[in-house]
This record gives C-alpha cells, structure tokens and sequence, in this order.
C-alpha cells in the first residue's frame, strides 16, 4: 500500500509512535507544513502551496526542495492540493501530520471533512498530531491498535445508524445516534478497538496518553 505523508501547518508532537506511522512514506508538505520537516526526520519530496505560511529561513534551509506554487486567491486550501497530488501519484492511504490544533480551526474541521470524502472513495487516513489521532469513519468496518486506557470519542457529522463498538470500557451495539449526541464522547479503549457503522459519517478522535506521547510540540 502506498502511503504519503501530508505535511500540514497544525501542531505536532514528535513521539516514537508518530515516526513509527509515518516511516517509510512518502512526504510532500503544504506550506508552512514543511517547519515540521527537520523534527520529523523527513525531506519532502515535493512543497506546495502559496506560501503565505513560511518565512525566508525555512524557504533557505530547503531551497532544493521541488517546489509548487500557487497564488493566494484559490478555490482550494494547500492540505487538500497537497492530497491531491498525493492521490494523482497513487496514495492508497494518507497520513495528515499536523491535522490538529494552530491558529485555524477552520482548517482542522476542513481536514476531517475532507478526510471523510476521502474514506468514502476508498482512500484510507489517518489525523495526527502525535497527541490526537482521528479516523474517518463510513459504512464499513475499522478497527485500529491503540494504548489500553486511551480516551475515545466518536464525533458524528450526520445521524449515526447502526453503530457497533467493541474494545471499549462503554461498547455500544447496533445504537441509532442522533446528530449532536454526545452519547459517543469519553469512551476508554479496553482491548482491540473495533467499530461497525451501517451508515452515517463520523470521525473517531483519540487522545494517545502522556506516556506513549511526551515528546516536544513544534
């Protein structure tokens, strides 16, 4: 399976998971993404966006870097350029790094909406921060492996039919969920996560605990 990296301009959390997540793959960063590149480890491939987002000394440190440029006034944010370059090179699964937090909640919320349409064309993805992890969640079934004790929330971004989890301290079975419920917040993994979901969109939000994720934020 081919899996690109997404460099975007959240925050991250460098931890032994979130390197072990994204090794190997291939990495292309959106803009002011690619400040994450030297805490990562990564040199990206290709750097997109208006780069509205970067300052001199990181468009020095990597001048040699291929880059892509747009202008300011566009109908499409740099994150979903960037993964659609990713697709048009064959991605079967997208890592978005840095997908949470910053200045933009606009952008944080786009990410997941986007990952969502995404997940419904088949492509598979993944949001992190290193500290948060979201999966997109369609009519499907997905299982993950997370840190017993991990807090979990499912948040729906439609009526919820039919949903099924397991591996939870609160499981749920074949439950309608109304849109706006907060029936699915503040679960804890319990075992191997699994999830069912006969139809409706949601995105899955763990928080990955302090030990397995202290590290510095850049």
């Amino acid at each position: 399976m081919t899996t690109f990296t997404i460099l975007l301009n959240g925050d991250i959390f460098v931890t032994n998971r979130l390197l072990n997540q994204i090794h190997k793959s291939r990495v292309i960063a959106a803009d002011g993404g690619m400040r994450h590149a030297a805490a990562l480890n990564v040199v990206p491939e290709l750097w997109l966006g208006d780069f509205d987002s970067c300052d001199q000394a990181l468009l020095h440190t990597y001048g040699d870097v291929p880059c892509e440029a747009f202008p300011a006034d566009k109908d499409a944010t740099d994150g979903a350029l960037a993964c659609q370059r990713a697709l048009h090179e064959g991605a079967q699964r997208l890592i978005l790094c840095g997908a949470f937090g910053g200045e933009r909640s606009d952008h944080s919320l786009s990410h997941m909406t986007q990952a969502i349409a995404m997940e419904e064309q088949g492509i598979s993805v993944l949001l992190t921060s290193g500290r948060e992890e979201g999966w997109p969640i369609v009519s499907k079934p997905f299982s993950c492996d997370l840190p017993d004790g991990c807090l979990l929330s499912v948040i729906g971004f439609s009526d919820l039919q039919g949903l099924t989890m397991s591996g939870v301290q609160w499981p749920i079975l074949n439950q309608n969920v109304s849109f706006g419920s907060s029936l699915t917040l503040s679960n804890r993994v319990c075992g191997t996560f699994y999830c069912h979901l006969y139809y409706g969109r949601a995105i899955i939000l763990a928080s990955i605990p302090a030990s397995q994720s202290s590290s510095e934020c850049v």
